[in-house]
């Protein structure tokens, strides 16, 4: 991929997430339990929504950062359930890539495997925060996979933020911004979604203790 063009695509991504993070207006809450909330808020990108996790974990940024980081054989495959595989399909630089991610079959398998093809950029800010930026964008090494619906991600990404004199706690806020394509009920995608997030940072902690 061009790097330039990647580069230009993928700071625009990150700026997006940075006024997702920062706005506070038109959220809906839609789950609420064990310290994590999801809300939620119609996307201005495709017909779908904006989905927004927030949760402490207990564990440093950095601790946390390795569990989540996107990387090739990396721990997110080992302990997150919607991620069957990633591969990192072509390295632009030590901070942007394109990757591939496959899902497994969810909501009782109304949901079947997807695979999205993603340009991710590592951003790191001054007060210790580091965040995953992504978009769907199109690769000629990942043409679409035989068994897979090929799903589209919306800008999207992750934020692991230290909380200030808590060092071993961090402020983890997702947002997920999915087009899953194919043939769905609107009600499948809108139960599934604030569910897998609930479940991803109860799998998220119990993988910070266990790596």
């Amino acid at each position: 991929m061009d790097p330039a063009l990647a580069a230009q695509i993928s700071e625009a991504v990150a700026e997006k997430l940075l006024l997702y993070r920062r706005d506070k207006s038109g959220w809906k809450i839609c789950r609420e339990g064990n310290g994590v909330s999801v809300s939620w808020r119609p996307s201005v990108e495709f017909p779908g929504n904006l989905y927004q996790g927030e949760g402490i974990v207990c564990g440093t940024p950095e601790k946390v950062w390795d569990c989540v980081k996107p990387a090739t054989g990396g721990l997110r495959e080992k302990w997150d359930e919607n991620v069957s595989s990633f591969e990192v399909i072509e390295n632009i630089t030590d901070t942007l890539c394109v990757s591939r991610t496959s899902t497994p079959s969810a909501a009782m398998k109304l949901i079947s495997p997807r695979d999205f093809v993603d340009l991710v950029l590592i951003r790191k800010y001054e007060d210790g925060t580091i965040s995953t930026n992504a978009t769907n964008v199109e690769h000629p090494l990942c043409p679409p996979k035989p068994g897979y619906v090929r799903g589209f991600n919306h800008p999207c990404g992750c934020f692991c933020e230290p909380l200030p004199g808590e060092p071993n706690k961090t402020h983890v806020v997702t947002f997920f911004h999915t087009d899953l394509s194919g043939y769905l009920p609107q009600t499948v995608v809108d139960s599934f979604f604030p569910r897998s997030m609930a479940g991803f940072y109860v799998n998220l902690q119990k993988a910070v203790k266990k790596f």
